[in-house]
């Protein structure tokens, strides 16, 4: 079961695509934004990645720090992020495979993958906006930009 509103996030270290750790723990007091998502380079994922990396400024203008999650090991997460020139980090979540997926109720069992799940958390740990698709359901972002000026406001 997914997370919802006002829930605490799950804590979590994870590789970027530079195989540096980022800790929810060490961005407390700042909002995040943390994009689930399941392939690097598949069709769906680089169009939605694309539109966040086109319109980060909505997020990063109101202080929120955004991370995409995937289970694909750094070293494709590296090459996805150098293709696409994404300005935030890629973050694997390859090994213990789709644990911290596992933890905000997002990892596809049968597929290995995490779905596309989108969470906003607030200064404070607490889950401000959730929102779960599956594979082929592409998000929309108007709902995150409004989490965002919420929380913001």
């Amino acid at each position: 079961m997914s997370l919802s509103v006002g829930d605490t996030a799950p804590e979590f270290s994870l590789p970027d695509q530079d195989k540096q750790v980022v800790s929810l723990s060490d961005l407390r007091g700042t909002p995040v934004l943390l994009v689930f998502y399941p392939f690097a380079f598949s069709g769906i994922c680089t169009g939605e990645l694309c539109q966040l990396r086109d319109e980060l400024t909505t997020y990063t203008d109101a202080g929120v720090r955004v991370l995409a999650i995937s289970t694909d090991p750094v070293f494709s997460l590296k090459a996805f992020k150098a293709q696409e020139n994404f300005d935030f980090p890629l973050l694997s979540d390859f090994w213990p495979h789709g644990e911290t997926a596992r933890a905000y109720g997002v990892f596809n069992d049968k597929a290995g993958m995490a779905v596309r799940g989108t969470f906003l958390v607030d200064a404070d740990g607490k889950i401000a906006f959730s929102e779960v698709n599956q594979p082929g359901d592409a998000r929309q972002q108007s709902g995150w930009k409004d989490a965002v000026a919420t929380l913001a406001a």
